[in-house]
């Protein structure tokens, strides 16, 4: 499994190159920002029309990774649906599969600012959950401490060889975690936004995602 190590508040974690988080200690798989239905709410508001396979793909993939993990507890740390309407116009195979994951599981579903409110499906939804020394919430706080959130959507760009690339890209310092969004078509902010480096602290580290994971100084 393609997969970087490292100790975040005293815990020893994993960042997955899906960009998924595992806990193993806990048996904890976390994803963030799945924006499960987003190509069928831009086309309910009268956007363009996109391929509706967004979320088979970002459950395939979510899929995978409980598979590989044997995941015993699931964290879905928020926006998991584009908008509150989306959970029920997703497809009933995408229905089926989320019943199908949940089996077995802790699932928590974490509210984000595009789902506030409880979804009509399995689990349970809290707005942040603790464990040990850890705190999971969506947004990052500014007095954050061991807080593993997502909502920004960091992304790293990279020029080598005079090639640019962009990847989904965990951020780490001492105080946060903040993580990639997992959804098939999600955006993303770049690391050398303002949001991004007023939050983050002058020595964060940056967590590139894919085939190969990288571990560099956040890009400023």
């Amino acid at each position: 499994m393609n997969r970087i190590d490292f100790t975040f508040a005293g815990q020893q974690l994993t960042a997955l190159g899906s960009g998924a988080l595992w806990w193993a200690e806990r048996n904890l798989l976390c994803v963030s920002d799945l924006h499960l239905g987003k190509s069928e709410r831009i086309a309910r508001r009268g956007g363009p029309a996109l391929p509706p396979y967004d979320s088979r793909e970002t459950l395939t993939r979510l899929a995978t990774d409980l598979t590989h993990t044997g995941a015993t507890t699931v964290i879905c740390l928020g926006d998991s649906f584009d908008d509150l309407d989306a959970s029920s116009a997703l497809a009933r195979e995408d229905r089926l599969q989320i019943t199908t994951l949940q089996a077995g599981k802790r699932w928590i579903w974490i509210e984000g600012n595009h789902d506030p409110g409880p979804v009509e499906m399995g689990g349970t939804h809290l707005s942040e959950w603790i464990s040990s020394d850890l705190v999971f919430r969506h947004i990052a706080r500014e007095d954050g401490r061991g807080e593993i959130s997502g909502h920004y959507h960091p992304k790293v760009s990279l020029t080598a060889r005079g090639c640019s690339i962009t990847r989904p890209a965990f951020l780490l310092d001492q105080a946060r975690l903040i993580l990639p969004a997992y959804g098939a078509y999600t955006g993303g902010l770049r690391s050398s936004e303002i949001t991004l480096t007023n939050i983050m602290a002058p020595d964060a580290m940056a967590i590139l995602t894919g085939a190969k994971p990288q571990l560099i100084p956040m890009p400023r």
